[in-house]
């Protein structure tokens, strides 16, 4: 599967394929008619707690990467990533995020995982 990674505010491309929001809380400032997606999965974001203390700062993200993983590899983890998998329509997913820098998010490592 082609997995990509977007900010939710760059403008969709035909190109995109499934297009899947993957933050746990709604982007700032933006309206839900403004986003072209297919669906939003609150569930296979990281945990609150996880988020905060991470705080996308880019020099805790291989700690943050390692603790989410783990995250994903319970049981609830392995039900939203499998929801993740069901959503995608074709042979390309867009995985959506806010975070300014996607290199550094919770988006990259689901990218990562699911290419794998």
């Amino acid at each position: 599967m082609d997995v990509r990674v977007k900010r939710v505010r760059e403008a969709a491309a035909q190109n995109d394929g499934t297009r899947v929001l993957v933050d746990r809380l709604w982007p700032r400032g933006v309206a839900k008619a403004e986003v072209v997606m297919d669906t939003w999965i609150k569930s296979v974001a990281p945990s609150t707690e996880l988020r905060t203390w991470y705080g996308h700062d880019p020099e805790r993200f291989d700690e943050f990467a390692k603790r989410y993983r783990k995250e994903l590899d319970t049981a609830a983890g392995r039900v939203a990533l499998q929801e993740l998998r069901d959503a995608v329509r074709g042979k390309r997913l867009t995985l959506l995020t806010d975070t300014r820098d996607v290199e550094h998010s919770q988006a990259a490592v689901l990218a990562s995982l699911l290419r794998s």
